[in-house]
């Protein structure tokens, strides 16, 4: 979707809107960046699940 089709979608007041909540969060710190990291650099990337968990159903 481009930028023109979310404006057109959702109108140029509420994208306003959304732009001043972001502008209002804090920066996430360096542990939550940490943990995102392996997610956000390579997301079709499988991971194996822990040890202990149980096999998925057939």
């Amino acid at each position: 979707m481009t930028r023109a089709e979310r404006i057109a979608l959702l109108g140029p007041e509420f994208v306003a809107y959304i732009r001043e909540r972001v502008a209002e969060a804090p920066p996430p710190d360096d542990a939550l960046i940490d943990t995102l990291r392996p997610i956000l650099t390579n997301p079709a990337k499988r991971r194996t699940p822990p040890a202990d968990s149980a096999p998925a159903a057939a």
